[in-house]
């Protein structure tokens, strides 16, 4: 006998749901810990955020015009092609 999908779904997600009341029993007894300690320390560790922000990288200027001047030429080289294709559309179906 085959067992019913939604059956599996619902005892998987009664097992997520009790092992999320678990964590956040140990998250809330370690947050008490860390505001008892009283340690300054402790209390600003306690308020940075769990992951750290990503940092942002830069693009020098000069970094932008060489981009800038490669897809210019892309777009020319592109634009020739296709003006290139069309005349010999036009010379061949004339």
């Amino acid at each position: 006998m085959v067992p019913s999908v939604t059956a599996t779904l619902r005892k998987a997600l009664q097992q997520l749901n009790a092992q999320k009341q678990r964590l956040d029993g140990q998250i809330t007894a370690i947050r008490s810990l860390l505001e008892e300690s009283g340690d300054r320390r402790s209390r600003v560790r306690s308020t940075v955020r769990l992951r750290p922000k990503s940092k942002r990288r830069r693009m020098s200027a000069a970094a932008r015009r060489a981009i800038s001047q490669r897809m210019k030429a892309s777009w020319a080289k592109r634009k020739a092609a296709l003006a290139k294709g069309k005349e010999k559309k036009a010379q061949t179906g004339a």
